[in-house]
């Protein structure tokens, strides 16, 4: 008789090894449609659910993802986003190189969160006796709603702006700034709305909330300055030493361990952990040298995966919740493309240059999943809503490119220096 441990280890083996082959497929078919990366591993994610290897081979499917193997998969998934989003945190730079550039960014962000979230919000008023679990309110599910179609794919938009030298241009900062801002003013939404949810009431809901206001402060005013000396020595190395290693781990997890113990979800203390992080250029550059690729290429296909199994498009059909899903997207659309455009070219921009940022900032990738992902594991949103929400993350995110080069062909794009291209950055 097999010990239990090596058992189990038996069942995730073979599932991790189809997860992986089936997102390197994916993602090599993605490129080669000038697609980034990670909306393959995406696809990949929800090929392998129910929606298509469990609806061709449904024994097959039970064989390989059976139910002990799933709780190993949220846990290695739940892993890969806290440091994942530890390294989106830390990749942000908010630091202005003209006058008035963060105005700027910033007006460009609630051009795109505030439309969105409205929108959003509203069409989850319209859908809330349609779509809602019973015990969220009319308000928190609008919110939830509308949170999840006012992000931005902050990691993508600088793939795609990096790749083609255009980070450091006027348009290049500008979008990179309000993606950063919007994300994090969805990730503050979230954990105030896991934090109302679990608390049964925004009065039970308030020792979690300020214990996460705490935990923020502390992360950015206490423990950021003590960390400086790690980037002084990056910067004056150029590389990670093995301590510089364990440290930026043990600090990203143990984030993650604290906001999940305060009730607002792990990936949120890995971002806070990810700003607090050294500000200095070569100590960005090295971090994500060391760790992006491994927590991307191992990591994030298993999250993806894990959403594709509690994906089940078929549980959309029909006229009711196809309708439902079209004014979500509709409206999800339309808040970001338009509102960012009209924002841009009210900041004196050319409408090629501003429907160009407006494509990008639509879209959403890895972030929407993170985002509704929590809000099922906390028993936020339905099934049905997941499915709708995952189908806008991928409709979104395949059109960011084309838009961008509809609105924006070479010829047309500021010519700058090329750049480095930040390679898995992509979602």
């Amino acid at each position: 008789m097999l010990d239990a441990n090596l058992e189990l280890m038996l069942k995730v083996f073979p599932a991790l090894v189809v997860i992986l082959v089936t997102s390197a497929v994916c993602g090599r078919l993605a490129m080669m449609v000038m697609q980034p990366r990670v909306l393959g591993e995406m696809v990949a994610g929800v090929l392998l659910g129910p929606t298509l290897f469990g609806w061709l081979f449904p024994e097959a499917q039970a064989a390989l993802f059976p139910q002990d193997v799933r709780p190993v998969l949220y846990v290695l998934s739940t892993i890969g986003l806290t440091l994942y989003m530890f390294l989106v945190g830390a990749g942000m730079d908010h630091s202005a190189k003209s006058p008035g550039e963060v105005r700027k960014g910033s007006v460009l962000a609630a051009s795109g969160i505030v439309p969105a979230l409205a929108l959003g919000g509203g069409v989850g008023l319209l859908l809330y006796d349609m779509l809602s679990v019973p015990d969220v309110s009319r308000w928190e599910f609008a919110l939830f709603v509308g949170g999840a179609l006012s992000l931005t794919a902050f990691p993508m938009l600088a793939r795609i702006l990096y790749e083609r030298g255009l980070e450091n241009s006027r348009l290049g900062r500008l979008s990179l700034l309000a993606a950063s801002i919007d994300d994090a003013l969805a990730w503050c939404l979230l954990a105030v709305l896991t934090a109302v949810h679990l608390g049964r009431g925004f009065e039970g809901a308030v020792p979690t909330i300020v214990l996460a206001a705490v935990f923020a402060a502390v992360m950015l005013l206490v423990v950021r300055p003590l960390l400086r000396p790690l980037g002084a020595a990056v910067a004056r190395t150029g590389r990670f030493s093995p301590t510089t290693v364990y440290v930026v781990i043990l600090v990203a997890l143990t984030a993650g361990w604290i906001t999940d113990w305060i009730g607002v979800y792990a990936v949120f203390g890995g971002f806070i952990a990810g700003l607090a992080m050294p500000r200095d250029p070569a100590f960005r550059d090295a971090l994500h040298g060391r760790m992006l690729e491994v927590v991307s290429t191992l990591l994030l296909p298993v999250f993806f995966t894990f959403s594709g199994l509690n994906t089940q498009l078929g549980g959309i059909a029909g006229g009711a919740m196809l309708l439902a899903f079209g004014l979500i997207f509709v409206a999800g659309f339309v808040g970001k493309y338009f509102g960012c455009a009209l924002a841009m070219r009210g900041m004196g921009f050319g409408w090629r240059e501003s429907y160009a940022v407006g494509g990008l900032m639509n879209a959403r990738g890895l972030m929407i999943l993170i985002f509704i992902n929590i809000g099922l594991a906390q028993g936020m949103i339905t099934s049905e809503l997941f499915a709708m929400l995952v189908l806008v993350a991928v409709i979104t995110t395949a059109g960011a490119l084309p838009l961008y080069k509809l609105a924006l062909p070479d010829r047309y794009e500021p010519q700058q220096p090329k750049s480095p291209v930040l390679e898995r950055a992509d979602a």
